[in-house]
């Protein structure tokens, strides 16, 4: 820490800017390579093995809480828009079979396929009782636009792996739920999936066969990272305020790195941890910042180091994030509380357009070898998904115009396919985000992004 003394308020002015100067960000622009998607409505049918629950999902999702048996009767309502005037999805609940949905994990395995992780089922621990857990092998043809499923496999725990209570004690095959972890992050390591949780949050180490391997804490010199679903802290305090934990609910591991060379984790918090002493989430001058991990993959330990991640705007969350070489990576961050590329009609009560646009979507390039001296990484560039350019007119779902946009609430996961493209790919929510099209829940799109401007930057 250095400190000047000025002669003038006109010098410590004339520092002060070219300091944040210094800092700022140079926005790039990304080009459309390909898109294809998932359609919102893809089920498949759950093992016979797992029992008759699972014939169904989305059982639990009425807003009290209740059974309904029904299929189709609980009307999606879309997360973002005016509380008082519900903006319906065009989705509902239960559903026959499975839901294919909510992507909030990509691996590329090249030649146009990936490993798709489907999110926990219906968004919360507490509504997920009916939906297993599952990756799917899924091929992506450019030309027109599909998606292919090739393979499912479903998480499981036959060999009691997991060491706290699950939704499927009381069976041999075990099947993971959405109770059970909240999967958001997805890596191969050798033989396994490494999948990044939010619950606990939790390292979920399974086989290429779904089998749980083992589950690794987050402790860190001796310090424990909880959230309020940690099996430590699932119940409710017995005081308003008599609950200690740090990590925010759905607030764990949505990002997860790996190393280039294959032995280091880089789990990342989606949101600030929580600060005891301020008794507010963590931030420096005012802006809050979230941590990046260090996990050494051999002995399954986390280090003592730490980096901080500044957001550019409080209330925005960290959706992925991914290695280009050894020092530099790439993170989605997000705004968590807008969506659709229009109609807008902001601050007016109605349900035909959306009220609240999208607006914060980038994905922001880092450079750990430029860390200050706080343990903040340098943000070198960015692309605004909300402006992508479509000179070859490839988009496949929606408006297909030289300005391409992502609209969603959560474009949740990207995966570098080549040394000048990256995937991303969209959490849907499913039957709960609406943002392509006003009235139809939104697919799991893959969208192809030549970001060699990003890679360039310096």
């Amino acid at each position: 820490m250095f400190r000047f003394a000025f002669t003038s308020r006109a010098a410590a002015f004339a520092l002060a800017l070219s300091a944040l100067t210094a800092q700022a960000q140079t926005e790039v622009t990304a080009v459309l390579a390909g898109h294809a998607a998932v359609p919102f409505n893809t089920t498949v049918a759950a093992p016979k093995e797992a029992g008759p629950l699972f014939a169904t999902a989305g059982k639990f999702t009425a807003g009290n809480r209740l059974r309904s048996e029904t299929l189709g009767s609980v009307p999606g309502i879309s997360f973002v828009g005016d509380p008082k005037y519900p903006r319906a999805s065009g989705g509902s609940l239960p559903i026959e079979g499975q839901s294919v949905q909510g992507f909030s994990g990509i691996v590329s395995l090249g030649k146009g396929e990936f490993l798709a992780l489907t999110d926990n089922g219906f968004g919360s621990k507490i509504n997920s009782q009916d939906a297993l857990l599952m990756v799917h092998l899924v091929k992506a043809d450019w030309a027109s636009g599909k998606v292919t499923r090739q393979h499912t496999t479903f998480l499981r725990d036959p060999d009691r792996k997991v060491p706290f209570h699950i939704n499927n004690e009381n069976t041999s095959t075990r099947y993971l739920t959405g109770s059970d972890f909240d999967p958001e992050s997805i890596q191969v390591v050798g033989n396994e999936w490494w999948i990044g949780d939010e619950f606990g949050p939790y390292i979920l180490r399974v086989n290429h066969q779904g089998v749980v391997q083992g589950v690794i804490e987050t402790v860190v010199g001796g310090k424990a990272y909880r959230g309020p679903d940690h099996y430590m802290n699932g119940r409710l305090p017995n005081y308003p305020g008599d609950a200690g934990f740090e990590v925010r609910r759905s607030g764990g591991f949505e990002p997860m790195a790996k190393s280039m060379d294959g032995k280091t984790m880089y789990p990342m918090f989606e949101w600030p941890l929580w600060d005891a002493a301020t008794k507010a989430q963590e931030s420096r001058n005012g802006k809050q910042f979230t941590r990046i991990l260090e996990l050494d993959i051999a002995s399954q330990k986390y280090s003592e180091r730490q980096w901080k991640y500044s957001f550019e705007e409080n209330g925005n969350i960290a959706a992925d994030f991914q290695m280009l070489d050894a020092t530099t990576g790439l993170v989605i961050e997000r705004d968590d509380a807008t969506e659709g590329a229009g109609p807008g009609c902001p601050g007016e009560a109605r349900t035909d357009c959306f009220t609240r646009p999208a607006k914060f979507k980038r994905i922001y390039k880092i450079d750990f070898a430029q860390t200050d001296a706080d343990g903040f990484v340098k943000k070198v560039a960015y692309i605004d998904l909300t402006k992508i350019s479509n000179p070859n007119k490839l988009a496949k779902v929606g408006p297909n115009e030289d300005n391409f946009v992502l609209p969603h609430l959560g474009p949740e996961g990207l995966a570098v396919v080549d040394a000048q493209h990256i995937v991303v790919v969209n959490d849907n929510n499913f039957p709960f985000s609406s943002g392509r099209t006003l009235g139809k829940p939104d697919d799991n799109e893959l969208t192809l992004l030549n970001i060699k401007a990003l890679i360039d930057a310096k």
